[in-house]
C-alpha cells in the first residue's frame, strides 16, 4: 500500500487504458493484421484488468476526455499487463564486412562493443591500422603480423577501428571494471595467465597485457564481477580453482583457491594428444543476493563463499545430459526485482546436448561423426531458498546448443544464435537454429514461449549477441573453423546485424516512453532515490504499468553472457514529466559500475541509458 500511497500522483497523472467493459471507452474494432518480420500493420492488445482480449488492426486505444482511473479508498490497482503485438520482430544487416570473427564481446559504456579472435591460427580479413603496421607476432614465432584481431565497434554508426592486442586471448574471459574499462584475463599459450585492459575513455586505446599475473591457466574460465568491483575467475582447462581479481590495476598478487568441484565435473581426458572431453568449461557463474555465488559445471551445480572457497550448498544433478563447453547450453539469472525485503534469486538453464555428444561427432574421438540432436528442454532453481530443487520448465520449441540466453530491458528473455544438432568445437555442429526465441518466464506454462522472425545468417560456434541501449540485438561472429574460411557450409561470418524483437513494433512508438538522460541522475548511489526524466508519449499512465529496469553489460564468449544481471527497481513518485527510483542497496544485488537504465510502459521499452552506480 504504501508503494501506491507514494506512486498515487503518478497514477492521477497518467493512464494508458485499453477500452475494455466498464473502463469509459468504446468496444473494440476488428481488423486484419500481419505477423511477419517489418511489416507494418501488426495486431496490438490492449487488455483491460484481468483479460486478454483479441487484437485489433494494429490500433492502440486512446484515452477519451477525463478517462482516469482513480482507485477506490484501501483497493490496490490491478496491473493490466504488457500489451499484446503480433509483430515478431525484424532483422537489418548493420555491416557487411566488418573484418574480424567475433568470438570474445564486451559492449562498453562508451557505446563501442569491444570483440576479439585469436592472434595465433592466422590472418583474419581485415588489416591492423595504420597501413603497413606489421608488429611482431610472439604467437606466430615473431613473425610480422599484419591483421587485426580486435576491433572496437560503433553500435550507433556501424563504423569500427582496429585495436592492437598482444599476446593469445584464445577463449578467454572477461568483464568491466567499475570505472567502464575492459578487463580480459587468461586464453592459451602465452596468454594462459594474463590480463589485459582496454581503456574506455582513451578513443584510441589499445590493449594493454601483463603476462603471468594469474595464479593458474585460464583456458575456457568464466568471470563474475563481485560487490567490490574485483572479479571471481574460475575453472578453465586442467585448472581445479578460482582467484579473485581486482578492479583498476593490472599488477597484483595472485591467489589460488582450490575447487575440487570442478574436478569432480570433468569427464576425464582419454589417452592421446587433444583427446579432451571435460564437458564443464566455461561454468556458469552468478552472484547471488547474499554475496555467494552460485556455480553450474556439467549437470550440477554449487553455491561457494568467494573468499574462502567453502561450498555452502551443493545440489543434485541435473537430468538430460551436459549444459557446459562443449555441449554448451544457455544460462541466465532471472530478473531480480529489488525490494525492501529478501530478494529472490532464480536460475533457469536451458538446451546443451547428451553427455556422449562430444565423443560421437568430435573428429579426434570417432571416425563416424554423429550430430546428435541438441536438447529442447529448460529448469529452474530458487538459489535463495534452501529446500528448492531443480523444476521442469516448459520446453523450447526447438533444440539449441552454443545460443546465447540475453536479458530484454522489459524483464523478458530471448535465445537466440546457435544450432540444433552437435555440440561446440570446430565443425561440430550442423542444422543453424535461424529462429529466436521470446522467454516470458512469468506467463502461464504452456506460454511463455513464443517463435520470433528468423535471420537467413548461421551463427553457429564462436558467435555472439547482446543488448544494446535501443532496445535492439546486436548479432556477431560465426566461426567454426580454426582458419578464416569464405567457401564452406558454414564460412566465417563477417557480417553484422541487428535485430529488432517484438517491442519495436513500430505500433508501439505510441506509448513507448523517452528518457530525457540530460534532465536524468546518471550517478547513482546504493539505496538512493535517483530522478528519471521521462516524457509518457500518449494519454496516461498508471503506476503499476510503469518498470524501470537496469542491466548489467556482459562478457559473451561461446554461448554464456558473462556477468548479466537484470534489477527491476522499486519506484517512489513520479508525475507527467519524471520517476523516482530508489537505487540497488549494494553491491550484492549491482556490482559497482556502469548499467543501462530502461523505463517501460506494459512491456514498452524507451530508448536506455547508461548510469553509473557505487
Amino acid at each position: 500500500m504504501a508503494f501506491l500511497h507514494h506512486l498515487l500522483p503518478l497514477f492521477l497523472a497518467f493512464t494508458v487504458t485499453y477500452a475494455g467493459p466498464n473502463h469509459g471507452i468504446g468496444p473494440r474494432r476488428s481488423g486484419k493484421g500481419h505477423d511477419h518480420g517489418g511489416k507494418k500493420g501488426h495486431a496490438i492488445a490492449m487488455p483491460g484488468a484481468g483479460e486478454i482480449p483479441t487484437p485489433g488492426a494494429g490500433e492502440i486505444a486512446t484515452p477519451g476526455a477525463g478517462d482516469i482511473a482513480t482507485p477506490r479508498a484501501g483497493e490496490n490497482p490491478v496491473p493490466r499487463g504488457d500489451i499484446e503485438t503480433n509483430f515478431k520482430g525484424s532483422w537489418a544487416i548493420d555491416n557487411p564486412n566488418v573484418g574480424v570473427a567475433a568470438m570474445q564481446f564486451q559492449l562498453m559504456p562508451n557505446n563501442k562493443a569491444v570483440w576479439f579472435d585469436t592472434t595465433s591460427l592466422g590472418p583474419s580479413a581485415r588489416e591492423l591500422g595504420p597501413p603497413g603496421n606489421c608488429p611482431k607476432n610472439a604467437e606466430m614465432g615473431g613473425k610480422p603480423d599484419c591483421f587485426a584481431h580486435a576491433i572496437a565497434y560503433d553500435i550507433e554508426t556501424g563504423q569500427s577501428r582496429t585495436i592492437y592486442m598482444d599476446g593469445e586471448p584464445w577463449c578467454s574471459s572477461g568483464n568491466l571494471w567499475p570505472n567502464g574499462d575492459l578487463v580480459a584475463t587468461g586464453g592459451t599459450r602465452g596468454g594462459y595467465r594474463s590480463v589485459r585492459m582496454l581503456s574506455m575513455s582513451d578513443p584510441k586505446a589499445n590493449f594493454v597485457e601483463k603476462k603471468d599475473v594469474l595464479a593458474d591457466k585460464r583456458w575456457y574460465s568464466s568471470n563474475q564481477v563481485l560487490e567490490d568491483g574485483s572479479a571471481v575467475v574460475a575453472g578453465g582447462r586442467n585448472s581445479f580453482s578460482y582467484e579473485i581479481v581486482p578492479p583498476n590495476k593490472l599488477e597484483f598478487t595472485p591467489k589460488k583457491f582450490k575447487l575440487p568441484f570442478l574436478q569432480e565435473t570433468t569427464v576425464p581426458k582419454k589417452p592421446g594428444p587433444g583427446m579432451y572431453i571435460e564437458n564443464n568449461l566455461y561454468p556458469f557463474m552468478f552472484l547471488i543476493p547474499d554475496g555467494n555465488i552460485f556455480l553450474f559445471a556439467n549437470d550440477r551445480g554449487i553455491i561457494f563463499h568467494p573468499h574462502t572457497g567453502n561450498v555452502v550448498r551443493q545440489f543434485p544433478k541435473l537430468p538430460g545430459g551436459s549444459r557446459n563447453y562443449p555441449p554448451s547450453g544457455m544460462a541466465a539469472l532471472l530478473p531480480l526485482t529489488v525490494t525492501p525485503e529478501n530478494i529472490q534469486a532464480e536460475v533457469v538453464i536451458c538446451g546443451g546436448n547428451v553427455q556422449e555428444a562430444y565423443e560421437k561427432v568430435d573428429s579426434k574421438h570417432t571416425k563416424e561423426r554423429v550430430f546428435m540432436p541438441a536438447l529442447k528442454d529448460c529448469n529452474r532453481l530458487i538459489l535463495t531458498d534452501h529446500s528448492s530443487t531443480w523444476v521442469k520448465e516448459q520446453d523450447m520449441p526447438s533444440g539449441r546448443c552454443m545460443g546465447d540466453l540475453l536479458h530484454l530491458p522489459n524483464a523478458d528473455l530471448l535465445m537466440i544464435n546457435g544450432a540444433q544438432k552437435g555440440v561446440a568445437g570446430w565443425e561440430n555442429a550442423i542444422d543453424p537454429n535461424f529462429t529466436p526465441t521470446l522467454y516470458q518466464p512469468n506467463k502461464p506454462m504452456g506460454q511463455r514461449f513464443k517463435k520470433l522472425a528468423p535471420t537467413n545468417i548461421a551463427r553457429l560456434y564462436h558467435s555472439v549477441a547482446a543488448l544494446i541501449p535501443d532496445g535492439k540485438i546486436l548479432v556477431a561472429g560465426s566461426n567454426p573453423h580454426s582458419k578464416y574460411l569464405v567457401k564452406a557450409e558454414y564460412p566465417t561470418e563477417l557480417r553484422v546485424e541487428k535485430f529488432s524483437p517484438h517491442y519495436l513494433d513500430p505500433e508501439l512508438d505510441k506509448v513507448r516512453p523517452v528518457i530525457v538522460p540530460e534532465a536524468s541522475e546518471k550517478m547513482l548511489k546504493y539505496g538512493k532515490e535517483f530522478k528519471i526524466a521521462v516524457k509518457f508519449n500518449e494519454g496516461q499512465v498508471m503506476p503499476q504499468d510503469v518498470k524501470v529496469t537496469m542491466l548489467y553489460p556482459p562478457f559473451t564468449t561461446h554461448g554464456f553472457s558473462m556477468n548479466q544481471r537484470l534489477l527491476i527497481l522499486t519506484l517512489k513518485t513520479g508525475n507527467k514529466d519524471s520517476i523516482i527510483a530508489v537505487a540497488p542497496p549494494s553491491g550484492k544485488i549491482a556490482p559497482p559500475g556502469y548499467y543501462i537504465l530502461f523505463v517501460n510502459v506494459r512491456g514498452v521499452p524507451g530508448k536506455g541509458i547508461w548510469v553509473h552506480i557505487d
